[in-house]
C-alpha cells in the first residue's frame, strides 16, 4: 500500500437546509406583514454524522434516498458548507483551505455534468489542464484512460451521443485524469447496465490497488458487499451500523424456512416435483400461491396426530 495514502475523517458533522414553508396546496403562500419574520422549515440532512475512512481502502456509505449520502460527499468536496461539525482530507481541514483539498480529490457527482460541445478527448485534456498538466502529459494520460475505460474509438465525437454508461465511464475517467489521492463517487452504479457495472467495479479496484482512499456511495447491498472493505450504514443523517460487509451480514438473523402441508398437491407442485409436506429454503423471487391449495399463512402451527412438528423457523402453510 502506499505510505502517502490519505484518510477521511469528520466530526459531528451536521447540515441543515432552510426553505420556504409550504404553501398547502392552495395557491401561493400569504406574504408576510411588514416585519414579520418568514415562515421557514428545517430540513436536517446531517445530523452529528462522523466517519473515518482509512488511507488507502475502499469506503462505502450504505443508505436509503434521503439518507445524506450526497450531501456528507458535497461537503467532503467542498461543493456544501456544513452548518456545524468539522471534516479533513489527511490532515487539511475541508473548511480551512479548500483550494488545497481540491487538488487532493476526484469527484464523480451522482448525474453525469459533462459538456455536450467537447469531445470525449477534449474534456479529459481540459480537465489535465485545470489542474496544471503539461501538455504532453495531458496528451498520455488522456490515451490511457481512454483505453482503461473503452472509449479510445468514441475520443473524437462529442458526448452528446453518447449512452448514459459511456458518459459515466467518462465521468470516472475524467475525475482521475489528475491522479487524485482521495476519489469520491456518488452512486456510480445507478442506471448501469451489469456489463459496465463490471467494468467500473474493475477500474475503482484497480485504482484502489495503487494505495488510493475511495469513498463510494450506494443504496444497493449487492455492490455495498461486492466492492468495498468497509461499510456505514446512514439513515436521518446518522451512522446507524459499520463494520465488514461480511461482519454487517453476520450480525442479521438468517433466512427462515417455509413448511408446506397440502391436502391436495396442486398442477403446479406436480410439474415442479415438489412432494407432499416438503421444506423449501424461500427462493429470491417465489412464485405466486396456489391458494386454492396452500390455504392461509399462519404463524403458529399445532403438530397434526401423525406427525411431530418442531418449533417452526418462519411460517407455515397448512
Amino acid at each position: 500500500m502506499n505510505a502517502m495514502a490519505i484518510g477521511i475523517r469528520t466530526e459531528d458533522l451536521r447540515k441543515v437546509y432552510h426553505s420556504a414553508a409550504p404553501a398547502g396546496g392552495h395557491g401561493p403562500a400569504p406574504r408576510p406583514r411588514k416585519g414579520q419574520p418568514k415562515s421557514r422549515v428545517e430540513v436536517t440532512a446531517l445530523d452529528g454524522l462522523t466517519l473515518e475512512v482509512r488511507a488507502g481502502e475502499i469506503f462505502g456509505l450504505l443508505g436509503p434516498n434521503g439518507a445524506g449520502k450526497s450531501t456528507t460527499v458535497g461537503i467532503l468536496t467542498t461543493r456544501i458548507r456544513a452548518t456545524a461539525g468539522r471534516a479533513w482530507i489527511g490532515d487539511i481541514s475541508v473548511s480551512a483551505d479548500s483550494v488545497a483539498i481540491k487538488r487532493m480529490i476526484g469527484v464523480v457527482p451522482q448525474r453525469p455534468n459533462l459538456d455536450f460541445a467537447l469531445t470525449a478527448r477534449e474534456i479529459l485534456t481540459f480537465h489535465g489542464a485545470y489542474f496544471g498538466l503539461r501538455s504532453d502529459e495531458r496528451q498520455r494520460r488522456a490515451d490511457e484512460l481512454l483505453e482503461q475505460f473503452k472509449l479510445t474509438d468514441r475520443a473524437g465525437q462529442k458526448v452528446m451521443g453518447f449512452s448514459g454508461g459511456m458518459m459515466q465511464r467518462l465521468s470516472i475517467a475524467r475525475a482521475m485524469m489528475h491522479d487524485p489521492d482521495v476519489l469520491f463517487l456518488d452512486e456510480p452504479s445507478a442506471g448501469l447496465d451489469p456489463q459496465t457495472r463490471l467494468l467500473l467495479s474493475d477500474m475503482i479496484r484497480a485504482y484502489n490497488g495503487r494505495g488510493k482512499t475511495i469513498l463510494l456511495t450506494t443504496h444497493n447491498m449487492e455492490e455495498a458487499d461486492g466492492l468495498r472493505d468497509r461499510v456505514a450504514i446512514v439513515d436521518h443523517g446518522r451512522v446507524i451500523a459499520r463494520g465488514s460487509p461480511q461482519d454487517l451480514k453476520r450480525s442479521v438473523p438468517g433466512g427462515f424456512v417455509i413448511q408446506a402441508r397440502s391436502a391436495r398437491q396442486s398442477a403446479g407442485l406436480r410439474e415442479r416435483g415438489l412432494p407432499r409436506g416438503s421444506r423449501s429454503p424461500v427462493p429470491a423471487s417465489p412464485a405466486p400461491l396456489d391458494r386454492g391449495s396452500a390455504g392461509r399463512l399462519r404463524h403458529r402451527v399445532a403438530p397434526s396426530r401423525d406427525e411431530a412438528v418442531q418449533e417452526p423457523r418462519g411460517f407455515v402453510i397448512p
